[in-house]
């Protein structure tokens, strides 16, 4: 698949094609061997229309009357979405929020393998947390080089994020996925994810006090 194919899907799209990967391999565990559009736009209360163009855009092709042959649109969401291929990503910041990303094990089913953490805190550092070592973060730059890691994900306290995000920058981290609250500034090459917990978390307050109302 070409860049520029990759490059046409929006946001949107992006963030509904793991939905559809998880729901389409229950189905494949549940014997299903074809996945239409309309199938997976009602299992997921989405519009078919919807559904239909954001499968398209993976370059899987339907059969008429039967849908997607289960492996080639499993295979294709994920081609597309890059998880067939593992990047290794560093961690900086290993408190409550890191050491539980750190812990989580379904990563390496999306594409990302974390292997190694950082963190400035002598009581951590030398510690092994979920199989990975603890670096202080001055040793980020030796270990970037060597291992070649272009991800970084950022759990650090806010008044740092903005000082490590440069760091990341410096030794040649070009994605970083940051889950702080700073809005951060780095060059127009590297990709920058924020997760913005306020906001998935002012769309469930307001949705519980519509139903409450």
């Amino acid at each position: 698949m070409s860049q520029n194919e990759r490059k046409r899907a929006g946001v949107p799209t992006l963030k509904r094609l793991p939905l559809y990967l998880r729901l389409l391999k229950k189905m494949k565990e549940e014997g299903d061997e074809y996945a239409s559009g309309t199938v997976v736009a009602k299992k997921l209360g989405l519009d078919p229309i919807v559904v239909r163009k954001d499968l398209a855009i993976t370059g899987a092709v339907g059969r008429p009357r039967l849908g997607f042959p289960m492996d080639e649109i499993i295979d294709a969401i994920e081609e597309f979405l890059g998880w067939t291929n593992t990047s290794d990503a560093f961690l900086v910041g290993v408190g409550n929020l890191g050491r539980a990303l750190l812990g989580y094990k379904g990563f390496d089913q999306h594409g990302i393998r974390i292997v190694a953490g950082f963190d400035a805190n002598p009581m951590i550092v030398g510690k092994t947390i979920a199989g990975k070592n603890i670096h202080d973060i001055t040793e980020i730059a030796a270990l970037a080089k060597s291992k070649h890691v272009q991800i970084g994900i950022l759990t650090v306290s806010p008044p740092f994020a903005q000082e490590v995000a440069d760091a990341m920058v410096q030794v040649g981290i070009r994605a970083i996925w940051n889950f702080t609250p700073v809005t951060l500034n780095v060059p127009d090459y590297v990709i920058l994810q924020r997760e913005e917990l306020a906001s998935s978390l002012a769309v469930l307050s307001h949705r519980l006090l519509i139903t409450n109302d």
